[in-house]
């Protein structure tokens, strides 16, 4: 089914192509298994990078496709729309690390990290909240102090992690600043972490309700030592750096959202073709009809709010209300969409054995990391007033 309100343009609909055929050919036979087992497989991770998938918005002269937003979110939802295991990995490595790199980078850091990030060599992840800090991440507790040479030593633990314990590169912030009056978004820093660095351990593993074959680990710092040199841009502007790159991730998030609710109409639909009761197929019944009017109209609806945020992030249109409010929007469409696909299956919906049981469980997660509705709705107000 077709539901983009503004077309796609030639290129957008083989890109979309590509990313359909890819998702159904190599990664549909497995997704059942893997959220079963759990199991992270990063050679699709490799594929990804092949196709380009990893590098959609990166400047070509880092062996990325130069694309616009609109375009990367096109193909985000076609993986989506069948692992969104698969989808949450390459939305966090291309909304926040490449981004942040290719924004505040200096020009060694971008040679260093972007050519193989867009290859998919080097997988990224992003590191901001902490066991005491979520929806606060401005309270983080992980501290960047300097030793006599220079170099940073980190101290802390950071929670809820993707991609934590497969990452190559992970942008994460600590507290640069001990001044009490800087305990705030004040004074913290981003900075460039690779596995290999002294006192860096991955933590617990957390065994989650959805997305179970994307990795979500803790991960620690103890006494960590960096170089000068891993700093992102300005110390103590790493907050602010999050913020704005979470403007991004939000849309990603978003493009997840809709790939988990189109698929979970598209299957409803399907099923309520095929099941008869009382002598006639389902989808004859005034009742199932409502439900699946409203959920096409969920999904369409999200989809075309999600579409226009990218035209206007590409613009050059500040876009932080248009990204909570399309990551508010589709993540609770996802939601609802998956909670009535449920329902018009019935008893097997609730089964394993079919596929909108695990839509629903990958579904509950969008309305709450990347910001909860919550925060989604507090940002969204603030905007109203900064603007008036």
């Amino acid at each position: 089914m077709s539901w983009a309100l503004i077309p796609l343009t030639d290129e957008q609909r083989q890109i979309q192509q590509m990313a359909r055929e890819f998702a159904q050919q190599e990664i549909a036979p497995h997704s059942e298994a893997w959220d079963r087992d759990a199991h992270f497989e990063r050679s699709v991770i490799d594929r990804l990078g092949e196709l380009g998938f990893l590098g959609m918005m990166l400047p070509e002269r880092y062996d990325g496709l130069g694309l616009d937003t609109r375009t990367y979110l096109v193909a985000l939802e076609e993986i989506a729309a069948v692992d969104a295991s698969v989808a949450v990995a390459m939305s966090v490595h291309n909304s926040l690390p490449t981004q942040m790199l290719l924004r505040w980078g200096t020009d060694a850091q971008k040679d260093r990290f972007l050519r193989p990030m867009a290859r998919g060599e080097m997988l990224g992840a992003f590191a901001l909240s902490e066991p005491e800090s979520g929806s606060d991440a401005a309270s983080l507790r992980t501290q960047a102090t300097r030793d006599a040479n220079g170099d940073w030593i980190l101290e802390g633990t950071k929670a809820w992690v993707t991609n934590g314990n497969t990452a190559d590169v992970i942008l994460a912030m600590a507290r640069t600043d001990t001044r009490e009056e800087r305990r705030g978004p004040r004074g913290i820093g981003a900075f460039i972490v690779t596995p290999d660095a002294p006192g860096f351990r991955v933590g617990a593993k957390e065994d989650k309700m959805g997305l179970r074959a994307s990795p979500t680990t803790q991960l620690i710092f103890d006494g960590m030592r960096l170089p000068a040199d891993a700093l992102l841009g300005e110390e103590g502007m790493g907050f602010v750096y999050a913020m704005q790159s979470l403007d991004n991730g939000r849309l990603g998030i978003a493009a997840q959202a809709i790939g988990i609710a189109r698929a979970a109409l598209e299957y409803a639909a399907a099923y309520a073709a095929d099941r008869r009761q009382f002598g006639t197929p389902i989808k004859e019944f005034e009742g199932i009809q409502f439900k699946l009017a409203d959920m096409a109209t969920r999904v369409t609806a999200s989809r075309a709010l999600l579409h226009a945020a990218a035209a206007a992030k590409d613009r050059g249109d500040p876009v932080t209300q248009f990204s909570s409010m399309a990551k508010l929007m589709a993540s609770e469409a996802a939601m609802w969409v998956t909670t009535q696909a449920i329902q018009i299956y019935g008893g097997y919906g609730y089964m394993k054995d079919y596929p909108v049981e695990r839509l629903f469980r990958d579904a509950k997660v969008t309305e709450i990391y990347e910001g909860t509705s919550e925060i989604q709705r507090i940002i969204i107000a603030r905007e109203l007033y900064a603007r008036s």
